[in-house]
């Protein structure tokens, strides 16, 4: 996966916007942040995970999704590699984010 594939994915999904954080694009849904992209680096995204997920996507695609160091990996904080990553796993993960931080009249 690339940049670009990563933010068709993050923009496909209802009323999202595309803003910047940390000189990072980011994806919001109702104002918050559930994805970034350039995040450590330019070969990764972050996606915010809630932890029983962050710990699923961690074991079973190790060389793919890695908390994200710090505070905030502990609040489910969790980068991508795009280039290890699948679309079906990376779109499945995304959704997961996007729905841990829409509102739930969105849902």
């Amino acid at each position: 996966m690339t940049a670009a594939d990563f933010r068709r994915i993050a923009l496909s999904l209802p009323e999202v916007e595309e803003n910047a954080h940390m000189s990072h694009p980011d994806f919001r849904v109702g104002g918050k942040i559930f994805a970034t992209l350039g995040y450590p680096d330019k070969d990764h995204g972050m996606v915010v995970l809630p932890p029983e997920e962050q710990a699923r996507f961690t074991q079973t695609h190790p060389k793919v999704f890695v908390p994200a160091k710090g505070a905030w990996g502990t609040r489910g904080s969790t980068t991508i590699s795009l280039s290890a990553v699948d679309k079906t796993t990376l779109k499945r993960a995304m959704e997961i984010a996007w729905r841990n931080k829409a509102p739930k009249d969105l849902l």
